[in-house]
């Protein structure tokens, strides 16, 4: 995560390439746009010059805003990729507070689809266009590293004079491409901006990371990745069909969520696993980022909840329970609903689905029933009754 603002001494951020001096780039800028046939490239990197030449083609410096393709963010909202971000938008949001950068999410035409960031910076952003529907591509607003990111398909940082358009000469950009895993072209850029004077290298890295992130969860097809909760009489939690190495506490998370299908901020859930005390909201919130590393997009954000590919046998036996299915709900019901845990939302959840089952099977007795629900409850007396009388008749 990107914390506190490193130095940069000498000016030089990046490896390779010359020093950064922002007066001397500049200067190199105003010959470029002049035509003076100067030795550009010892002052100004590569990467930088390719880009103003493009820029040049298409738009003169002087833009004091992007262009705005508003209908751009409705249309991404239902697409895979809006679907897979989810899952780290909550850590973007957390970076992007702690660095006080400006973070942001493009489509495959630059054009921004979501923004979060402190205060300051989003107003800053605001007054330039760098909001959604704000259209961030080199042909709208000239070099930066968003464009940059999305021509060539490589991480890019442009600082502060490196810029084409003056708008955004005193910031500097950290952008990664999110690749198309069918095509290997970009399908938008993940980008970190703040001003000049706040530079840190590290959030090249950052948004890089999350953007291969991004990428491995574009990968799975959706219809191939399932989540599965079995916490009656154990505490499994499958993806895919394969058993994954969760803690007690982990456990009882996923199955708080799966009650919860709209969603819980952080605080109720924080009530939902402590209601009686202890722990704290951070220790809650360093779960939910642990448990993110298993479960992938399977655990979207803001609110927390589960992907909607998810299945619980605790839901399947009460849904069977409502439809008359006694039966199924005994095959289903192995047992206690998370037998150790001790966490309130759980044990209330547990009594509840375990009065249901013994509703159903006093209502409307059979032998296989009785024997059933005896094996799942062995402590219940009444069942322990019913059970003996079949076996002496």
């Amino acid at each position: 995560m990107v914390g506190k603002r490193l130095s940069i001494p000498g000016g030089r951020e990046l490896r390779g390439g010359p020093t950064f001096v922002p007066s001397a780039v500049n200067r190199s800028l105003e010959s470029f746009l002049a035509g003076e046939d100067t030795a550009l490239d010892a002052l100004v990197r590569s990467e930088v010059l390719e880009s103003w030449s493009h820029s040049a083609e298409h738009l003169a410096p002087v833009t004091d805003h992007a262009p705005v393709i508003s209908e751009a963010v409705e249309r991404w909202r239902s697409t895979r990729m809006a679907s897979a971000f989810q899952a780290i938008a909550g850590e973007l949001e957390d970076v992007a507070a702690a660095g006080d950068f400006v973070a942001a999410v493009t489509d495959e035409q630059g054009v921004i689809v979501w923004v979060a960031g402190g205060r300051t910076m989003r107003r800053r952003a605001e007054a330039v266009g760098f909001a959604p529907g704000g259209r961030w591509s080199e042909d709208a607003v000239g070099t930066n590293a968003l464009g940059v990111a999305l021509r060539t398909g490589r991480p890019s940082a442009i600082r502060a004079t490196e810029h084409f358009s003056p708008i955004v000469q005193n910031w500097v950009c950290y952008s990664a491409p999110i690749l198309n895993p069918n095509t290997g072209r970009p399908a938008g850029v993940l980008d970190l901006s703040t001003t000049w004077s706040r530079a840190n290298p590290l959030a090249l890295s950052t948004v890089s990371a999350m953007a291969r992130n991004l990428e491995l969860m574009l990968r799975a097809s959706p219809h191939e990745r399932r989540l599965q909760l079995r916490v009656l009489g154990g505490g499994d939690v499958l993806l895919d069909g394969v058993v994954l190495p969760l803690a007690p506490r982990q456990v009882e998370l996923v199955t708080v969520l799966s009650l919860h299908p709209g969603g819980l901020t952080l605080e109720t859930l924080h009530e939902l696993l402590h209601l009686n005390g202890g722990g704290s909201i951070s220790s809650t919130k360093a779960e939910v980022s642990y448990l993110r590393r298993h479960l992938g997009d399977m655990l979207l954000s803001r609110p927390y909840r589960l992907a909607e590919q998810c299945g619980a046998d605790h839901l399947d036996a009460l849904v069977a329970l409502r439809e008359g299915r006694v039966d199924d709900a005994l095959t289903l019901y192995r047992g206690p609903l998370l037998p150790r845990s001790q966490c309130w939302a759980i044990e209330e959840h547990r009594a509840v689905l375990e009065s249901a089952i013994r509703g159903a099977v006093v209502n409307d007795p059979t032998p296989a029933r009785v024997a059933a629900a005896r094996a799942a409850i062995p402590y219940d007396t009444y069942l322990a009754d019913l059970a003996d009388g079949y076996r002496t008749r």
